[in-house]
């Protein structure tokens, strides 16, 4: 069902800053300071999931990895055969908490500097435990804290994808002249509580929205809001190299690039 809301209800103030850590409290965290990756939070996905927008990589379990308390995920330009016999010529990786680390709302933090590049397109984002609880995407629900495109490095995404037919919720938020996000590390972050995710970039909210559905809106109404945001989600971090969106890597694209990650930090409040 879809739940209307006024103009003004979704409106941001841009003044905005996140509301602290006062009333949320640290639930799960990973601050990278083993000498590896923690394999009780997070997975390897495999090779093949996620080229879905014609992407270019190949993900291995060798492309990730923990130096000096950050976390390390590198696109490389190489040559690598897949098990079917397929050759690709770039390698990533792509770290899941499916199946370890899950949660139904939260303030999501993450620490973290950026590769850069043409066809370089790096992401932290999160889709449902249950994928088909109510639905294959875009049903589901995907939440994208972040997204970068490499040949743009100074321009940020936050987004949610959902419904039959598909809609997107989109913001953008540009550093100063002269800035990149690949130059320092910037706080990533999303306040998810039932109704509303509020997007924020170094504590400055950029987006939010309060107004989804879970169904086609052609069908019977089987779901209520705030559906299909109201489930378990689990976190993803991952290069991809290539794709519709950012296009491929040219001559212009430096390789290795580098996803180096501070901390991830997850806070819930008692009661929502």
């Amino acid at each position: 069902m879809n739940l209307k809301k006024s103009a003004e209800q979704v409106k941001v103030d841009y003044s905005e800053t996140s509301r602290g850590t006062e009333e949320w409290k640290l639930v799960w965290s990973d601050e990278f300071d083993g000498s590896e990756i923690n394999m009780n939070y997070w997975s390897f996905d495999r090779p093949d999931n996620g080229r879905y927008n014609g992407e270019i990589q190949s993900y291995t379990n060798k492309n990730a990895y923990v130096k000096d308390g950050k976390l390390i995920i590198e696109a490389r330009k190489e040559d690598i055969t897949e098990p079917d016999g397929k050759t690709y010529n770039y390698t990533s990786s792509k770290l899941i908490t499916k199946g370890k680390q899950k949660w139904t709302y939260g303030k999501f933090e993450i620490r973290a500097k950026m590769p850069t590049g043409k066809g370089i397109w790096p992401a932290i984002w999160m889709m449902p435990e249950d994928e088909m609880y109510y639905g294959r995407w875009p049903v589901c629900g995907e939440i994208d804290i972040m997204e970068l495109l490499g040949d743009t490095p100074n321009k940020l995404y936050g987004t949610m994808h959902f419904g039959e037919p598909h809609k997107e919720s989109q913001g953008v938020y540009f550093l100063p002249e002269g800035e990149n996000f690949g130059e320092g590390f910037h706080v990533y972050c999303i306040e998810w509580e039932p109704g509303e995710i509020r997007w924020y970039i170094d504590g400055k909210l950029y987006h939010k929205e309060n107004e989804w559905y879970s169904k086609n809106l052609n069908k019977t109404d089987a779901y209520n809001y705030p559906a299909p945001f109201n489930q378990d989600f689990f976190l993803i971090l991952n290069i991809s190299v290539g794709g519709g969106w950012p296009g491929n890597p040219d001559e212009t694209t430096v390789f290795p690039q580098q996803m180096v990650v501070d901390y991830v930090r997850v806070y819930q409040k008692d009661k929502y």
